[in-house]
Parts: C-alpha cells; sequence; structure tokens
C-alpha cells in the first residue's frame, strides 16, 4: 500500500524491477558524475560494466530503461556530446531502416510461415526428422528475413498447438473459450500426455531458435550486426555470404548434425516424441481449420508466396538498401492483402521498434567508447600479437563478451575499433576483412550460450510459451550448451584454418 508521494516515485521508478535492481542501477547513476571528475577513463569503463549488467539481467526490465538512463547521463555530464551520438547513429542508418521496416514486413507474412512449420509439425512422424527439418527451415529463412520474426512465427505455432490440445484435453470443444495457462481442468489420465507433449515443444522451439542463429549469421540481412558489418567493409548480399561461407557452411553441417545426434540420444532434454492422442487431436484441428479456408485466405497466402520470391531475389541483387526493402515488401503485401487501416499496419512495428530504440540507445555508449578511447588499448594489444593469431582472438573475445552482453552491442563496438584501426593505415585491407568475419561469426555462434547473448532466444524466454512449456532461463542454458561447444568449437577451428 503506497503511502506517500515519495513510495509512488519509488514504486513508478523502473516499474516491476526488483528492489535491489532499482537501488544498483540508481548507484551507478549517482557513482558516475564523481569518478567522471577524477577520471574520465575510468568513469568511462565503469559505464561500460554497467550497461553490460543492464544487458545481462534484460529478464529484470528491459535494458532500454536503465541503460538509457545511462546514456543520458553520459551525455548530460560530457562523456559524450549529442553531436557525436547524431553521428553514430546517422552513420548506422540502414541498420535502424532494417530493423523497422524488414520485420515489419515480414509481420505481413506470417500466415505463410505459419502455414508451412504447421504442414511440416503435423505431416513429419520422425521426431529427429522433424527437429532437423524445423532446425533447417528456421535457418533458410533467417538467412533472408529476421530471426526475431521467424522465431515468433516458431512461438506462435507452438502456443497455437498447445492451446488446442490444453483445451480438449480440459474437455471443451475447438470452438469453446479456454484458459489455456490453467491446468486445473485437465483431465487426469491426459496429464501425463500434456507433459511429454511440453517436453516435446520445448526442444522443437530450442531446435528452431538455434537454427535462426546458424542461418542469421550466414547473410548481411540475418541479424543487424552482420548489415552494420556489412556496411562498414561496403559488402553486398552475395559478398558477405560468400566471405563468411568457409566458416559458417561448416557450422551450419555441424549444427543441423548435433540436432539430429540430440533427438537420437534424447540428452540435455531433448528426444521426447508427441504423444499420439495429442497428434490425432492436432490433425482434427487442422482439418477442420482447412475445411474453413476460403479463397481470400488462399489468395493472400498465394501474394505472400510471391512477395517473398520478389524479397529474395531484391536482396540478393541488391536492387536498393535493406530497410527500403522491407518498406517495399509492406507496400505490396498490405495494398494487395487489403490492410489498408492504420491501426492493422501499427501493429507490425511494435515487435521491432523497442529494439530499434535500444539499438539507438547501444550507439550513444559506442560513442563513449570513441570519445574516451576506451578499447584503444586493447585493440592495440591483440594487434600487436601475430597476425595469424588475431581472428581467433577477436573470435573468442567476441564469443564471450556476447555470451553475456548482447551481440549487436559486442560487434557495434569491435567493428568500429577495427574501423578505425584500418582507417589510419595500421592495418591492410586483407587483415582488415579477415578480423570482420572474425567479429561476425564470434558474436553469433556461441552467443547461443544464454539468453542474453541472442535477442531471438531472450524473445522466446519472454514469451507466452515459456511458462506454458516450462522453459525456463536454466533449461534454456542447458539445452543450448551441446549447440554452444560444438558452434564455438567448429567455428574457432575454420577461423583458425581459413582466415
Amino acid at each position: 500500500m503506497v503511502t506517500t508521494l515519495s513510495q509512488a516515485f519509488y514504486n513508478n521508478y523502473l516499474g516491476h524491477a526488483p528492489g535491489w535492481y532499482k537501488k544498483t542501477i540508481f548507484a551507478f547513476l549517482m557513482i558516475n558524475p564523481i569518478l567522471f571528475l577524477i577520471s574520465p577513463y575510468m568513469a568511462g569503463w565503469l559505464l561500460i560494466v554497467e550497461f553490460i549488467f543492464t544487458l545481462a539481467l534484460a529478464l529484470k526490465c528491459y535494458p532500454l530503461q536503465p541503460g538509457g538512463l545511462l546514456a543520458l547521463e553520459a551525455v548530460v555530464i560530457g562523456m559524450v556530446s549529442p553531436e557525436v551520438v547524431y553521428h553514430e547513429v546517422s552513420g548506422n542508418l540502414e541498420v535502424i531502416l532494417l530493423l523497422v521496416f524488414m520485420v515489419a514486413g515480414i509481420y505481413f507474412m506470417k500466415d505463410l510461415l505459419l502455414y508451412v512449420f504447421t504442414k511440416i509439425l503435423l505431416n513429419v512422424r520422425s521426431k529427429a526428422t522433424l527437429s532437423l527439418l524445423f532446425s533447417l527451415v528456421s535457418a533458410v529463412l533467417s538467412a533472408f528475413l529476421d530471426a526475431l520474426t521467424v522465431t515468433a512465427v516458431i512461438i506462435s505455432v507452438a502456443v497455437g498447438f498447445y492451446s488446442v490440445y490444453h483445451k480438449v484435453a480440459s474437455g471443451k470443444h475447438f470452438g469453446h473459450d479456454h484458459d489455456h495457462g490453467d491446468d486445473q481442468l485437465v483431465q487426469q489420465d491426459l496429464k501425463e500426455d500434456l507433459e511429454q507433449f511440453r517436453a516435446f515443444l520445448r526442444s522443437l522451439l530450442m531446435h528452431g531458435a538455434v537454427g535462426t542463429a546458424l542461418g542469421g549469421v550466414c547473410t548481411q540481412v540475418g541479424e543487424p550486426q552482420n548489415l552494420l558489418i556489412a556496411d562498414k567493409l561496403g559488402w553486398d548480399f552475395i559478398q558477405f555470404f560468400t566471405v563468411m561461407a568457409p566458416i559458417t557452411m561448416p557450422v551450419l553441417v555441424a549444427g543441423l548434425i548435433t540436432c539430429y545426434i540430440l533427438e537420437k540420444t534424447k540428452v540435455f532434454g531433448y528426444g521426447s516424441n508427441i504423444p499420439d492422442s495429442v497428434r490425432q487431436i492436432l490433425s482434427d484441428f487442422n482439418a477442420e481449420e482447412s475445411k474453413k479456408m476460403h479463397l481470400q485466405q488462399k489468395a493472400k497466402l498465394i501474394v505472400q508466396g510471391c512477395v517473398a520470391g520478389i524479397l529474395i531475389l531484391s536482396l540478393a541483387f541488391h536492387l536498393a538498401a535493406v530497410g527500403l526493402i522491407g518498406l517495399m515488401v509492406i507496400i505490396l503485401q498490405t495494398s494487395a492483402n487489403g490492410i489498408i487501416e492504420e491501426h492493422q499496419i501499427g501493429k507490425a512495428f511494435e515487435e521491432a521498434l523497442p529494439f530499434t530504440a535500444l539499438l539507438v540507445v547501444f550507439f550513444a555508449i559506442v560513442g563513449v567508447i570513441h570519445e574516451q578511447h576506451l578499447f584503444s588499448g586493447i585493440i592495440n594489444a591483440v594487434l600487436a600479437m601475430d597476425e595469424s593469431a588475431q581472428p581467433s582472438m577477436f573470435f573468442i573475445a567476441n564469443g564471450v563478451l556476447s555470451m553475456i552482453s548482447d551481440n549487436v552491442f559486442v560487434a557495434t563496438v569491435y567493428i568500429d575499433e577495427v574501423k578505425r584501426v584500418f582507417d589510419a593505415g595500421q592495418i591492410s585491407r586483407e587483415h582488415y576483412e579477415a578480423l570482420a568475419v572474425a567479429i561476425n561469426t564470434g558474436t553469433n555462434l556461441p552467443s547461443v550460450a544464454t539468453p542474453n547473448g541472442q535477442a531471438a532466444f531472450l524473445f522466446l524466454l519472454t514469451s507466452a510459451i515459456a511458462p506454458l512449456i516450462r522453459l525456463s532461463y536454466g533449461k534454456m542454458v542447458i539445452m543450448a550448451a551441446p549447440y554452444t561447444v560444438v558452434m564455438g568449437a567448429v567455428g574457432l577451428l575454420m577461423v583458425n584454418l581459413t582466415l
């Protein structure tokens, strides 16, 4: 019960975040100006640690608010100027346009993606084969689309099927209203099947999420940092894929093999099959829904398929900036499928804009790094090593940091610092490209270790499906562990052999 105005202010500050978290952020804000007066360099490094803290504890509070407060304070006390922040943002406009328009564009293709994943789920009976297909399709889609959107589609499929079975297991018909978060009405003889179905969905979702990482590392549009790196190097879609392929293709194969082995050996929480009773209920539901599909819905699927083809060709031939291609997708999809009301279109931007805002905060922190020359010593120390060892060191450093922080932030920091060294004439173009490849693969592959590193993993953990299928933070780390080892080891091996 709030009894004073000061309590009201405190309760509103960072919302439902734990009390210790609120006090920690407040302490950061108090310490930073004092330390900045003593040593701007030390204050800059403390700010980096504080910002990584907000990323690592994203489940306690979305990093935009606490990280944004830290970035605003850095501007106010003079760590970085507003002009430098604007320069960082304007220099990365293409990445921002990617997040704003491409993610929204793919939102209007969800019906087609749901259709594809549903057919795979119901028509493939072997769990190992099904997992392999889920991972592979997620990888292919994430190479051309956006990993967050692909993950959102997989989650939508899982929630849909879970709610249908939970409804029937609770003694209701498909058309009845039902709270699928409440297990009290589930029939006693079906509770064991429900637990097995949860384990089945957990493993399938994890395979799909890892698939988005396997595919996302391969292309210019797979992850936001890929586009940022491609922009710094001047690579188009085909060039990016080509220079990454000696590392990403072996890792893709190794990841798919790992997926198959995990299902066959049934370790690390994998291997659960869908119960026959569940499959029958889902098949009946799908048949009923297919009967209801009218010609307009079929026409929408055809349009979405055609636009998907246009999208892939546009990216492959680099017909325009990626974000503008995303805007084209929005225009084609909405005009052809009758989505012409403002609020209908607005929903498509809900997923991307919070992360877009966070990315701008990233750039403010990157501006601090540049202004205070925080990474110069580290980069120079690595560059002082034998040239052949440098790509491996960058891969490891980026990988470890991406496990506890956000991989987009880590990649942004490192590629900017390496570009600065290249612009100063300290390294050759060939070596610059090798380090860029190491940074891209280092931030994309080992980062699957925790939900902190990959936006798609964090999205899955904070989604509506996670509590329904009992997918916790610890469970995700355990289930991701074999993938982390294989993808990290194969990635590092190929960096050593090819760069």
